[in-house]
């Protein structure tokens, strides 16, 4: 059977078929798959049973390497999961009960229904994530998906000529501190803002995206105000339906998305009486948008 790709919206994400990611694959559907990431920004297995975790991390390796481990907010009970290249993405104590209400990995994770791209927080920051449902609830909990490319390709030409060279700074201090969430004198040492292009071009297809997300906070050389105000009308126009794929979970599914030009988002479930279990695992884009050293 060949590998297709079947588009679930006008502008991103398409259904992926006629190849099995539980088994190893072939260099050619690798690069098929690659090539459909480059077009669509997010595809969409339907396995109808989810990966173990070594069905998943093999199915990742082929599209780079993982993002090594970081500093996360845990649950009061600890870790549940050990595997240091999966993350967590659940209500879900190490006990296998429900997370309190006030736990921190909880309100933590409440930070995931703002718009976000993964790890824009890290001076390299991530290429692919892939997020797997083993546990759903019977209503809500659905995925939100922006592309980046289709906003700024409807940018006006005067916005695109004053944000073409724009720095921000991205941090969780400024997503998760949004929430209230205070933190340790190690995790805001951990957290320590980043600085990224606020307009990527991406390396293949040579198409610019906007590259948004909750935890940037900052634009270098403006004041905090007006990059607040910048950065908040960027965002409302990115997220604008017409740039919005909207998926609903089914227990086996795994979404594959670049984070380099999406942005996305949870949506709200009864979290404190449904379980939902998702599994991530995230490959590094390898190189950083901007030089650190000479941004500082």
């Amino acid at each position: 059977m060949a590998l297709t790709f079947t588009p679930l919206h006008p502008v991103i994400a398409a259904a992926c078929s006629g190849v099995d990611i539980g088994q190893p694959l072939t260099p050619e559907q690798a690069a098929t798959i690659d090539a459909g990431m480059d077009k669509y920004a997010v595809l969409v297995f339907r396995q109808g049973t989810p990966l173990t975790t070594p069905q998943q991390t093999a199915f990742t390796l082929n599209f780079g390497e993982q993002e090594p481990p970081y500093t996360q907010i845990q649950a009061a009970g600890g870790v549940r999961i050990a595997d240091p290249g999966i993350s967590d993405i659940s209500n879900l104590a190490a006990d296998g009960g429900i997370l309190a209400r006030d736990d921190r990995k909880r309100l933590s994770g409440l930070g995931n229904q703002m718009w976000h791209s993964d790890s824009s927080y890290k001076k390299i920051p991530a290429r692919y994530s892939l997020l797997c449902a083993h546990v759903l609830p019977p209503e809500g909990g659905d995925t939100q998906f922006a592309d980046m490319r289709a906003a700024y390709d409807m940018l006006d030409a005067r916005m695109k000529a004053r944000i073409e060279d724009l720095v921000c700074e991205h941090s969780r201090i400024f997503s998760k501190g949004a929430l209230g969430i205070p933190f340790t004198e190690a995790e805001l040492k951990a957290f320590a803002p980043v600085r990224q292009r606020l307009v990527r071009t991406h390396r293949v297809t040579g198409r610019k995206s906007l590259y948004l997300s909750s935890h940037a906070g900052r634009i270098l050389g403006m004041p905090v105000a007006e990059a607040q105000i910048l950065l908040r009308e960027l965002t409302e126009h990115a997220t604008q339906r017409e740039f919005v794929y909207s998926h609903k979970w089914r227990v086996g599914d795994l979404v594959m998305w670049d984070n380099r030009t999406t942005m996305h988002r949870a949506r709200p479930y009864e979290d404190a009486v449904y379980p939902r279990e998702l599994r991530r695992t995230t490959v590094t884009d390898g190189v950083p948008t901007v030089e650190q050293q000479l941004a500082a």
